[in-house]
């Protein structure tokens, strides 16, 4: 159960997450749960704490609603501190290098005795098991993409361009954040706690399967496409006039408008381009003219005027916005995409809004990032120890209190 400190909302309301970690893929995953009502209760180290406090800004939208625990669990009072703030909690998460909690005497089974429904999910660069060499591997946003085969498939023919900011993290959060969720219902049905492996190439693994399909059953091999699709033609980013704009060009409609607008109607309605091509495929008859003369055309144009005209008749496209004009868009004002909160000390930031909109029961911001072990005291006294235990524990450097 939520803690009386933690308001009452949201969807996840009740629910509570412990959860050690450092950095973006499985704190952000708590991040979002905190934002939808759980009691998130943040392990960080004694000594420096989570090595997001390095950060200027972004540590702001990234552990706001938690409470922060400055705890080292791997002592043997550390120990039976963690499994005294996992007996009431739904879902513990730890990131680490494979199995580093069960080395240390962490087991799942040693949580389960505490709590035998807990939903616990281990997230890592290579996971539990494996060849031990690999899962015992430092494992980073860029080093998970190099491994997986996705970074293989972005850039240019001749130089593999990993995708940012972080998207093997942040898509990690998400599959953590859904597993440990699709667990928690599971774990509620049953009385079982349940173990998760997520490893983060496995994710991007997933995530790149699109284009691995085919060469896993035909041998297929796509060229990395840079700013292009690898196999269909009009879809990709074209610079214009003032700018870029993003183009997906898909469906009869929309391909006969195009080859018109970019003056090659002729084709239309012919033995290489019929009249019912729906897909302008990169190893088409006219591929390269086709793309030759959008991008022409396309440099005659403005990218909000084109954007509208493609809009208007169902061509999927956007002129790439740059941060000043996102922030100047009216659609991201109404939706409440970007809000202000205050830091702990009182100054405004700026940041990300709550996502996505639950209409009966929404998330909310109700606390700002909170100071190293801030929250030690409270958060040891809700799980049964006693003043005079707490300052024990902090004189022999168990925990920090805030």
């Amino acid at each position: 159960m939520a803690s009386a400190h933690v308001p009452a909302f949201g969807v996840l309301e009740g629910v509570k997450v412990v959860y050690s970690a450092v950095e973006i893929a499985a704190p952000s995953a708590a991040a979002m749960m905190a934002e939808w009502g759980a009691d998130v209760v943040w392990l960080e180290n004694t000594r420096t704490g989570d090595s997001m406090r390095d950060t200027v800004n972004v540590k702001e939208l990234e552990r706001r609603n938690q409470r922060s625990v400055a705890l080292n669990p791997f002592t043997d009072e550390g120990r039976e501190v963690l499994l005294s703030l996992i007996a009431d909690a739904d879902i513990f998460v730890e990131s680490s290098k494979g199995p580093t909690y069960a080395r240390r005497g962490i087991t799942d089974e040693l949580l389960w005795e505490r709590n035998p429904d807990l939903v616990i999910v281990h997230v890592s660069g290579f996971g539990q098991y494996g060849v031990p060499e690999r899962i015992n591997r430092a494992a980073y946003d860029l080093t998970v993409q190099a491994y997986s085969g996705y970074l293989a498939q972005n850039g240019t023919p001749d130089q593999p361009m990993a995708a940012s900011p972080y998207v093997g993290d942040y898509f990690t959060s998400l599959m953590v954040t859904s597993s440990a969720l699709a667990a928690l219902h599971k774990a509620r049905a049953t009385g079982e706690g349940e173990s998760i492996d997520v490893a983060m190439y496995e994710v991007l693994l997933r995530i790149g399967s699109y284009y691995l399909m085919d060469y896993l059953n035909d041998g297929t091999t796509y060229p990395r496409p840079g700013a292009r699709h690898p196999n269909l033609c009009a879809i990709g980013e074209y610079r214009t006039a003032d700018g870029f704009i993003g183009l997906c060009v898909y469906g009869v409609k929309q391909n006969k408008y195009l080859l018109e607008r970019i003056g090659l109607g002729e084709l239309w309605g012919t033995d290489e381009y019929p009249a019912d091509t729906s897909a302008l495929w990169a190893d088409g008859p006219k591929a390269a003219l086709i793309e030759e003369k959008l991008d022409e055309f396309c440099l005659t144009q403005k990218s909000l005027e084109l954007e509208n005209e493609f809009s208007d008749v169902g061509i999927a496209a956007n002129a790439v916005l740059e941060f000043d004009q996102l922030l100047a868009e009216e659609h991201l004002a109404q939706r409440e995409a970007i809000v202000q909160w205050e830091r702990l000390d009182g100054t405004p930031v700026t940041g990300v809004g709550i996502f996505p909109k639950f209409t009966q029961h929404p998330g909310r911001i109700w606390r700002p990032m909170p100071s190293l072990g801030m929250d030690t005291d409270a958060v040891l006294a809700e799980a049964g120890w006693t003043p005079e235990a707490i300052a024990a524990l902090a004189d022999n450097g168990t925990i920090r209190r805030g």
